[in-house]
């Protein structure tokens, strides 16, 4: 029970970091293209190529 206690509050920790890094950043996280669904990407990368190839996308 104490490494589970001791994990919780480490990983509770972790998120309200993250959390005021965010708002005093003033950013938002946004992934290698910009963040979901805003992908100004010049050129597709080669696994989504493929994934378009299979139909999976």
């Amino acid at each position: 029970m104490t490494y589970f206690l001791v994990t919780f509050i480490v990983m509770l920790a972790v998120l309200i970091f993250m959390a005021v890094g965010v708002i005093f950043g003033r950013q938002a996280i946004k992934g290698s293209c910009g963040g979901t669904g805003n992908c100004v990407c010049t050129e597709k990368c080669d696994k989504r190529k493929q994934l378009e190839a299979e139909g999976k996308v």
